[in-house]
């Protein structure tokens, strides 16, 4: 079906049924993480009931780390994602895009060329008809339900011009599935495999296997719902920062539709600016490092 995206509402003009669903978006956005949750919960609950199995009280700081620091670096892929490759305010050299694709594929992003377009159209068509996740058209719809339901058409465009000059998103691209394969399952399969041999502990391998499987996901949907939906409406100003922290400052979506072309989203000087638009901070070490050039900067930020 074609889809008048100028004048129909999108979560009107596709088609919504059990049928049509991407499973692939439902695994990412619901069944993974679930399994993460399940699996947390399955260790903690052996770890207390067999005896030979052992539970130790530092395995909750240890993976309360770990799963920061999954967040963080999902946010190194959607970040530079976001501010370089989707709207041009700067370059980065191939070690950066490598490192940006490995991190949007543990985000589990999806392809980049989908990703761009859906983002195009979003600015093009902003809270208006047209809009991907347009939250006037329901809060669930602009959460999740844009993703879950996709106009075929949508997933058919062509790779913007400027983004298939990137060498490290043509790769990423091309073979994302195999890449996804490997990182999310051949890599803990191995891990599993040199503990065990090592004689580690598998039941605390497990806790912090699960641990990064669930950060992902609370990194996902503090994308999804906090940027998409509460993004675009009036939010206590502790609300947006607390989200700016879970999604390395993308959360700060006024100042974004302002100055979409902008490598910070924070005034470059303070602290606890570089600390909480930290996406930014990454951005700015990566030009210290001769890895990125070129950036702008909204004025007020330069």
């Amino acid at each position: 079906m074609s889809i008048d995206i100028g004048r129909i509402p999108r979560s009107q003009a596709i088609q919504k049924s059990f049928t049509g669903l991407s499973w692939a978006s439902v695994f990412s956005a619901f069944i993974y993480p679930g399994l993460g949750v399940a699996m947390v919960l399955t260790m903690t609950v052996l770890g207390l009931a067999l005896e030979g199995l052992h539970l130790y009280w530092w395995y909750a700081p240890v993976a309360l780390a770990v799963g920061a620091f999954t967040v963080f670096l999902c946010n190194q892929g959607i970040g530079p994602l976001h501010r370089v490759w989707q709207h041009r305010a700067g370059e980065l050299k191939l070690p950066a895009q490598i490192f940006v694709m490995f991190n949007c594929i543990l985000a589990m992003q999806g392809k980049l060329t989908d990703w761009v377009n859906y983002h195009s159209q979003h600015h093009r068509h902003s809270d208006q008809p047209g809009d991907p996740h347009n939250p006037a058209e329901g809060k669930f719809w602009a959460w999740v339900g844009w993703i879950l339901w996709r106009d075929p058409e949508d997933m058919a465009r062509p790779m913007p011009g400027w983004l298939a000059k990137i060498p490290a998103v043509n790769i990423g691209d091309r073979f994302y599935n195999s890449f996804s394969v490997v990182l999310h399952l051949l890599v803990p399969i191995a891990v599993y495999a040199v503990v065990w041999a090592l004689g580690g502990s598998l039941i605390f391998t497990a806790i912090l296997h699960g641990t990064v499987v669930i950060a992902r996901g609370v990194q996902f949907h503090a994308t999804t719902l906090g940027i998409n939906v509460c993004g675009h409406l009036k939010m206590p100003t502790w609300v947006t920062y607390a989200l700016a922290v879970l999604t390395g400052g993308e959360a700060f979506h006024a100042h974004h539709h302002a100055f979409p072309r902008s490598v910070l989203h924070l005034p470059r000087k303070g602290f606890w600016n570089r600390m909480i638009d930290y996406n930014g901070s990454v951005l700015l070490l990566l030009e210290k490092l001769k890895l990125a050039r070129n950036y702008v900067f909204a004025p007020q930020f330069a």
